[in-house]
């Protein structure tokens, strides 16, 4: 299944190339970004065991994935992003067997939820999604290879990574093979070494199995993901992606594992989002949001993963009620590196920040006449300022090269976020100075720079993959029309009130409506309102 959309690729500058820094965590330091292959990339992220729905921190890696393959193809790459789906492991068994449906049903279904889910949350720019049934034929073959070169053994109808046999195991995590922790059971007893990991597992009674060289059975974990990147990426690429809770050992195994069977790099910039745990958090454009620390992944590990047991499912629901696009912004409202701390009154605040935008978005409309929603710059090049002789222009040029710093460096999109908000702040305070909702008072020429750099806000946004369509005031089904006239009948009982100078009654239904979450707007031309 394929999510991405096209976009012209435009011509990469050598300044953009070598701006670019990467936290990689192999290596444990920022690097310049260079691609193995001049003027493409390819992406791979490890995406999910569909055997449950999704929670949000299922979201946390594809949001940013995504954003960064836009921000890469707004600096003219051409990004091929591939994220895998794990459709058979011990936990879809169980649950085929708990719902007595097949095991393929239970991953259909859940495949289906996921990519729902990454829709409402704006992910499109998905190349691939291959999953791991469709590629039995590539896993065993890889499987061969390794032990044609020694570095995996058969053992009654497993087959099994020698890790003693890899001088480089660990290099990944700082861990050696003693911290492997093993399987179990009948495994255990077929193993050269307890570190030694499962490339195939034989199968069980009443369980799925593909025949191969070694009896029937089914992969582990950690080999589908290394011979679906090759078939798709080549056997080095550029990025390999996933949260920081795979650094050990699912990626150090597919390290392990490539790199022994290829003798070259697996990727050559490995990079780990932070975790989701329950929490508090600060406030929406503080200092937590905008800055991600430069120390080992690990070191954020130990704040705690949220999972399903962990009580945050429920992912459907959080969509329906705060909206796709406020998750997002939650998510790429730090440092993609730091944790992400999730809590309701977190998600309230950030819909409170988002609403400055929406409300700018009616200014806009109301100076410009036309919508704030259209086609923005698709390039870095295409949306270079020329301030010529405009103060505004000239402010929304170093605002705009601001956010590209810092999107330059390790994609921080907190700090791009921080960017939007003092281009908001600095367009409203243009709107106002220059009186541009007064068509009798403004200047034409104002009005041109004020749109100037509205075009830019669009450009940089949707960087993001935020601000992109319009956001429904109530739910779908006609409940809009139905909320705005009731709404509209308060409106004309407040201005009747205000009328006959009873302006406690005026007072009081403003109040409610607020409470409510409703807020009420007077402007000249009558009263308007907003969730």
């Amino acid at each position: 299944m394929a999510l991405a959309t096209e976009a012209p690729v435009a011509t990469i500058s050598t300044d953009t190339a070598m701006n670019i820094r990467i936290y990689n965590t192999l290596t444990k330091t920022k690097e310049p970004f260079e691609p193995v292959t001049p003027g493409k990339i390819g992406m791979y992220l490890c995406g999910p065991t569909v055997y449950k729905e999704a929670h949000i921190g299922h979201m946390v890696g594809p949001v940013i994935f995504d954003t960064i393959k836009r921000y890469l193809t707004y600096c003219g790459y051409e990004v091929d992003l591939v994220v895998n789906i794990t459709d058979v492991d011990d936990k879809l068994i169980g649950q085929s067997q708990e719902r007595g449906i097949s095991m393929s049903q239970v991953a259909t279904e859940m495949t289906m939820d996921y990519c729902a889910n990454l829709l409402e949350l704006g992910v499109d720019q998905i190349s691939s999604m291959p999953r791991a049934t469709e590629h039995m034929s590539e896993i065993i073959s890889f499987i061969e290879d390794l032990i044609a070169k020694d570095f995996a053994y058969a053992s009654g109808g497993d087959v099994f990574f020698d890790v003693a046999k890899d001088n480089e195991y660990g290099k990944l995590s700082n861990r050696s093979a003693d911290d492997q922790q093993g399987e179990g059971g009948g495994a255990a007893a077929k193993k050269r070494s307890s570190g030694d990991f499962a490339l195939w597992k034989g199968a069980k009674r009443d369980e799925p199995s593909w025949e191969s060289p070694w009896g029937p059975g089914r992969p582990g974990w950690h080999i589908e993901c290394s011979a679906m990147s090759r078939r798709l990426l080549g056997e080095t690429f550029d990025i390999h992606g996933g949260g920081l809770d795979l650094v050990f050992p699912h990626h150090e195994n597919e390290v392990a594992q490539s790199e022994c069977c290829h003798g070259k790099p697996m990727a050559k910039y490995w990079m780990h989002n932070g975790l989701l745990r329950a929490g508090e958090a600060g406030k929406v454009g503080g200092r937590g949001d905008r800055e991600g620390g430069d120390g080992e992944a690990e070191q954020q590990a130990a704040s705690g993963k949220m999972s399903r047991s962990a009580g945050a499912g429920g992912l459907r629901g959080q969509i329906q009620h705060h909206g796709g696009e406020r998750i997002r912004f939650f998510l790429l409202r730090t440092h993609y590196r730091s944790t992400v701390v999730f809590s309701d009154d977190a998600l309230a605040e950030v819909g409170s920040a988002l609403e400055k935008f929406y409300v700018f978005f009616e200014r806009y409309e109301r100076v410009a006449g036309e919508s704030f929603y259209r086609a923005a710059n698709s390039s870095r090049e295409s949306g270079e300022i020329d301030a010529g002789g405009s103060d505004l222009l000239a402010e929304v040029k170093l605002i705009r090269e601001a956010y590209l710093t810092k999107m330059d460096d390790d994609f921080n999109t907190g700090g791009a976020v921080s960017e939007l908000f003092n281009l908001l702040g600095a367009l409203n305070k243009f709107s106002e100075q220059k009186q541009l909702e007064e068509p009798s008072k403004r200047k034409q020429e104002d009005v041109d720079a004020f749109c100037r750099g509205v075009e830019t806000l669009r450009e940089l946004a949707a960087i993001l993959g935020l601000l992109r369509k319009p956001v429904a005031r109530a739910g779908g089904g006609g409940g809009e029309e139905v909320m705005d006239s009731l709404v509209q009948v308060f409106i004309k009982i407040r201005a009747d009130a205000r009328a006959n100078k009873d302006f406690a009654l005026g007072d009081r239904i403003r109040d409610d409506l607020a409470a409510a979450g409703v807020t009420l707007e007077d402007r000249k031309e009558g009263t308007t309102w907003r969730m």
